[in-house]
Parts: structure tokens; sequence; C-alpha cells
């Protein structure tokens, strides 16, 4: 009975983290399309740090699906791969610690 709740807290976390993950994810590409559309707010540290911060965190990963799917004219489709497959390793592995 144990084991079972920690299996559940840990798909829970799991799940969680890579929801907040994607989150990220998508919060960077629409900030990235309002400034590749000219809305580019005056010069703000806050906003850098935020800028820079979200750089950090989902270009690493973002990158992966760049050196794959390469761009198609002014169309990137790396970021709905990369949270596909967000998407689906929740799944699996969700699936995996709570019925494995």
């Amino acid at each position: 009975m144990i084991l079972a709740s920690a299996r559940t807290q840990v798909a829970d976390y799991v799940s969680t983290v890579l929801y907040v993950y994607t989150l990220l994810i998508i919060l960077y590409i629409v900030i990235q399309l309002l400034l590749a559309a000219g809305l580019r707010p005056p010069y703000s540290r806050t906003l850098d740090a935020v800028l820079t911060f979200l750089r950090d965190v989902c270009e690493p990963y973002l990158r992966i699906f760049r050196r794959v799917l390469p761009r198609l004219g002014a169309f990137d489709f790396s970021p709905l791969l990369a949270i596909l497959t967000l998407g689906i390793l929740t799944t699996v592995v969700v699936q995996g610690l709570i019925h494995g």
C-alpha cells in the first residue's frame, strides 16, 4: 500500500514537472513570436532576466529537435515536435510508474 502511494506521488511529480516545462516552452515560443512581429518593449532588467531564463531553459531542449527537423521557410516546427515528445514522454513515464 505504501509503495503504491509513493509510485503515485512520483508519477504526479514527474507529470507536473513535464507539464511546467511544456508551459515554459510555449511561453518562450509566444514571446519569440511577439518579438519577431516587432513588439519590442523598452529595456527592462526584469524582462531581460525573464527572457534570458526562458532561453537558457528552453533552447537546449529545442536545439535537439532543430537538428532533426530543419526550418521550412519561415516556419520552425521543432517546438511542436518537442511539445509532442514531452506529451508522449509524460504519458509513457506516468503510466509506467503507476502501473509498472
